[in-house]
């Protein structure tokens, strides 16, 4: 991360520089340092304001998570799915609550919540990192985590849903096929691309410390017991139950796809009313567990305020130098033969970097009169935007939360997830868009 930081930056001066010593003044415009100054200011104020916009939703959610913690949702949930998470994180102890975490940060990922994932992603990294060995120093866990969540399957992407509407689609929920190939595609890159790397960059402690976290688990009762004393606790549902749980899942799949417009203002009121009757019936003394578990919401969003402030400067210089726009003009004329016009270039490129500037170019692009929003270039930005996610900042926040700074082949993987995204969506729309 160090050196992509210093990269991006020192990028971004040299092109400013360049194109400052042969400008030429023209009265009313800026200078091209002069912009690049603009920017980092501009951006670092940014990234100060968003976090400071997270502290609410982060105290929401926060507290919701809570109280599923206090009634034990979480635990049911992890022995629901405990067949796939324990084989994807074989150092997490099923009943854990990093896994009841991670859990909700993908299904709220998967709904396209992605203001209801945060909140959850940071939970599950506090409560990976209280299974870390090495401090500060991303784990195989963390690191497959968050290469999952930059390319999390997404059933229904409902933000590009309503700006393809805006823009006057005349099936603004047509991405859906689309976006669930691509996203199902990266998913399953991210996991391999994970699963391989790790091995590069794992030490002999590393290689260890999954037996030692297996040997001594904590109980519900914050009581430490051998692996075995926990074996009831561990163990899953019947593979009926899991497989059954799974197919009223996927049902939900059509359900989306016809009537997504209709269901998705009901999603996040439905999680609320949902978590605290969970709650009540459970006998959980939901308004004191709730402020309790709200009260991390701005402690977090304090501490990530430095990590957003560096990846977002990086990146609001890159843009304003002119070294995007350089990039795309070189790199158009050979992605446009493999189905990656020009026009889709800038998404596939700043997708990872800035989620608000890849925001901002598909709904320039789609609303722009001689592209629109039903054409193979509109569907490809709305399957990008709605298939990825902004993989730099997903690293700055949740590593950021628990102060972790070496990021090990975390980055590699979510890079490398990021392209495969991009593959699979030239892939699914050129299948179906010819």
């Amino acid at each position: 991360m160090n050196l992509v930081f210093f990269l991006i930056v020192l990028i971004a001066f040299v092109f400013s520089g360049w194109h400052q010593i042969l400008w030429v003044p023209v009265e009313g415009m800026t200078s091209p340092i002069e912009a690049l100054s603009v920017a980092m200011v501009e951006s670092s104020s940014g990234a100060v304001e968003l976090a400071i916009g997270l502290v609410g939703v982060m105290t929401l959610f926060l507290g919701l998570m809570k109280i599923a913690e206090e009634g034990g949702l979480l635990k049911v949930i992890s022995r629901l799915i405990r067949p796939l998470m324990v084989r994807l994180f074989p150092d997490v102890p099923a009943d854990h609550p990093a896994m009841g975490a991670m859990i909700l940060n993908m299904s709220a990922n998967a709904l396209g919540l992605g203001n209801a994932a945060t909140p959850f992603g940071i939970r599950a990294m506090q409560e990976l990192d209280k299974l870390n060995p090495k401090k500060g120093t991303a784990t195989d866990s963390m690191a497959l985590f968050l290469a999952i969540n930059t390319s999390n399957i997404t059933l229904l992407p409902t933000g590009v849903i309503a700006l393809r509407a805006a823009a006057g689609s005349v099936d603004p929920a047509g991405i859906l096929p689309t976006t669930l190939f691509a996203t199902m595609g990266s998913t399953a890159v991210a996991i391999i691309a994970a699963k391989l790397y790790c091995r590069f960059t794992r030490s002999k402690n590393d290689e260890n410390a999954p037996e030692e976290i297996g040997n001594d688990v904590e109980t519900d009762n914050g009581q430490t017991g051998s692996a075995g004393e926990n074996e009831e606790a561990q163990a899953g549902y019947p593979l009926w139950v899991s497989v059954l749980a799974m197919g009223v899942l996927a049902s939900f799949i059509p359900l989306t796809v016809v009537y997504g417009k209709t269901i998705s203002p009901w999603i996040i009121p439905s999680l609320m009313i949902g978590f605290l009757l969970f709650g009540v019936i459970r006998h959980v003394s939901v308004y004191e567990v709730f402020v309790e578990g709200a009260k991390e919401g701005f402690q977090v969003a304090i501490k990530i305020i430095p990590y957003l402030v560096a990846i977002l400067v990086a990146v609001g210089m890159f843009r304003a130098s002119g070294a995007m726009d350089t990039m795309v003009s070189f790199l158009g004329a050979w992605t446009g033969k493999v189905g990656l016009p020009a026009e889709a270039l800038p998404m596939a490129l700043l997708r990872p970097l800035s989620g608000s500037g890849a925001y901002g170019i598909l709904a320039s692009v789609i609303n722009d009169p001689a592209i629109g929003p039903d054409s193979y270039v509109g569907y490809l930005v709305s399957t990008l935007q709605g298939s990825t996610e902004t993989t730099f900042y997903v690293l700055a926040v949740y590593f950021g939360a628990v102060q972790v700074k070496k990021l090990r082949h975390t980055l590699a993987a979510a890079l490398t997830a990021d392209v495969a995204g991009v593959v699979f969506a030239v892939i699914a729309c050129m299948y179906l868009l010819g």
